[in-house]
């Protein structure tokens, strides 16, 4: 490249280059962008969302509602950045880890192990992805991904990018096999990743609470409740030659030597002064040892920490340095990946999902990120194991979580069974019936959530009058999706009115005739009311509702699901 004249270069020129020089990625990852034919599309036609009422599942209409869109995940993102911006508090995806074995497809059809473009593809399409799942995490959010070697590297790289290095949570690994395979290297990958970021700075996982029942005061000490904790730690003295040394008992003048195999775990000026606090306890039987004061307050959190490791059981272990406090160390449990096709076979009756994630996997994952009353989403839901986990939780602690899950319904590896009509969708519906059939004569809050079934469908793209006026005829299902209102109080020629089980209350006016009549409803129901008021233009027509007290908050449509979509298809 020739080397650029500066000397002769304009002002303006020099401004320009600077700021082109400002926006230059200064690491990260490069690839060669390629098209995709789900996100061009959304050029010419625009998603919307209609209801298969047939598959809804009504249950407990005090609880909430579920969701199953049916569609490519880039549509349904699309409709969820409109319906649940900043409203995700967890997302989990399993994408295609694009093996080159048929795992990954890409404009219809699969990415082979000799596609040169094979993972700049596959970059592609995680990266519009992740941006519109981004968009939906609430501040306090994280999102977790399941990945393999194939892609772990690039995964890594991208979602600095998208996320930021700063919101890196952590890399957790989990043992998805208990046997070998038999790879042609000689050696057997029995591990996974998921890959965990946040939102925010105000975003962080939980470990499990600490059981603090045996901090006690017995000797009413000041500083308040304690236990009695080891004084030694587990060095010898050829590692740690400084922690060798004798204690003196102040009061008896009795001398206690260290353990040349496990040590003090203090320095001796340190030890000095926790003796001179009060902080040493010496024994009072003969062969004792001295022990410290652990003092509640001196904890650094009342919750384990995780470990990276995610094992098939709970273990309990101890980090003890010469000058730290105690740690314990939660470490995750998950069902082993046959574990996991086994049980959905039973649920199923038959083998119809090679390799869905475990169930107690996901679980986990969801109870140390947010709490009992979070939104979940799965963009990639397969075989439906995000949205039966949820389900279980929601049984175990009566909590009040709900789920989202996108799938398509392409054919499951050619066995002819589609993912979300004959997978996803049956699964989901198995659990809440037998959640339904074991709730019965109990409790109320035993019952589960039902579930709504969307399908992605499309209107066109080009601003006219009669295609907004389409947009607005089909945007009803959406607008209840935001609203989280679905039951029908009241439909008018050109209004509807619905409320939910905490009765709010939600209008929608398709037409001018609409307004005064809907207005009636309004004023003979006396309660507050979010509306959207058909518009060609951004105005909500405050004018025609200036005798409503303030009894409605009004939004033009279709200009908010359009304003939406202008920007992240731009």
């Amino acid at each position: 490249m020739a080397k650029k004249d500066y000397d002769n270069w304009s002002k303006t020129e020099l401004v320009k280059e600077i700021k082109k020089l400002e926006k230059r990625k200064k690491y990260g990852i490069v690839w060669e962008d390629k098209p995709e034919r789900v996100a061009t599309l959304c050029k010419e036609k625009l998603p919307i969302l209609e209801e298969d009422i047939k598959k809804e599942i009504k249950t407990d209409d005090k609880k909430p509602v579920n969701i199953l869109i049916e569609g490519d995940n880039y549509h349904a993102l699309s409709v969820l950045n409109y319906t649940h911006k900043g409203k995700v508090d967890v997302i989990y995806i399993d994408p295609p880890y694009n093996t080159g074995n048929k795992d990954f497809v890409y404009n219809d059809r699969f990415v082979d192990g000799e596609d040169s473009f094979r993972h700049s593809k596959w970059l592609s399409f995680m990266e519009k992805r992740l941006k519109l799942a981004k968009n939906l995490l609430k501040y306090s959010g994280v999102i977790f991904i399941s990945i393999d070697d194939n892609e772990f590297a690039n995964l890594k790289l991208l979602c600095d990018d998208i996320f930021g290095i700063d919101k890196f949570i952590s890399v957790f690994v989990w043992k998805r096999r208990s046997g070998a395979n038999d790879p042609k290297n000689l050696v057997s990958t029995d591990h996974e990743y998921i890959l965990c970021y946040k939102k925010s700075d105000r975003a962080t996982l939980k470990g499990i609470k600490k059981d603090l029942s045996n901090y006690k005061n017995p000797d009413n000490d000041p500083r308040g409740p304690w236990t009695s904790g080891d004084l030694t730690c587990g060095k010898t003295k050829d590692e740690r030659p400084n922690l060798f040394y004798d204690i003196l008992d102040p009061i008896t003048k009795k001398i206690y030597k260290a353990n040349q195999n496990r040590v003090w775990r203090f320095e001796q000026k340190r030890m000095l002064n926790e003796i001179k606090e009060g902080k040493v306890l010496f024994p009072k039987k003969e062969n004792g040892m001295p022990q410290y004061k652990r003092f509640a307050k001196d904890l650094r959190s009342n919750f384990k920490p995780l470990s990276t490791w995610i094992e098939a059981s709970i273990i309990s272990a101890k980090d003890i340095s010469s000058d730290e406090e105690e740690h314990d160390i939660r470490i995750m449990q998950s069902d082993l990946n046959q574990s996991a096709t086994k049980e959905l076979r039973e649920l199923m009756g038959k083998q119809i999902f090679n390799y869905p994630k475990p169930k107690k996997l996901i679980k986990e994952l969801v109870k140390h990120s947010a709490d009992d009353k979070s939104i979940i989403l799965d963009f990639m839901a397969g075989s439906g194991t995000t949205g039966h986990a949820v389900l279980e939780l929601n049984k175990e602690d009566k909590g009040n979580r709900k789920f989202i899950l996108c799938t398509n319904n392409e054919s499951n590896n050619g066995n002819g069974h589609k993912i979300a009509t004959d997978i996803c969708y049956p699964r989901v519906k198995k659990v809440i019936d037998n959640i339904e059939k074991e709730s019965k004569g109990k409790l109320v809050s035993n019952r589960p959530g039902g579930l709504k079934y969307f399908k992605t469908d499309f209107i066109d793209a080009e601003p006219t009058d009669k295609n907004k006026r389409k947009m607005v005829a089909k945007s009803t299902e959406m607008l209840c999706l935001k609203e989280e209102c679905f039951e029908e109080v009241k439909k008018g020629t050109d209004f509807k009115i619905f409320k939910n089980s905490q009765d709010k209350h939600l209008g929608i006016i398709y037409d001018d005739d609409g307004i005064e009549p809907f207005k009636k409803e309004v004023k003979k129901l006396n309660k507050q009311f979010v509306v959207y008021v058909f518009s060609l233009d951004e105005s909500a027509r405050e004018e025609e509702f200036e005798d409503m007290n303030g009894n409605v908050e009004l939004r033009p449509i279709p200009a908010v699901i359009l304003n939406v979509y202008k920007r992240i298809f731009k």
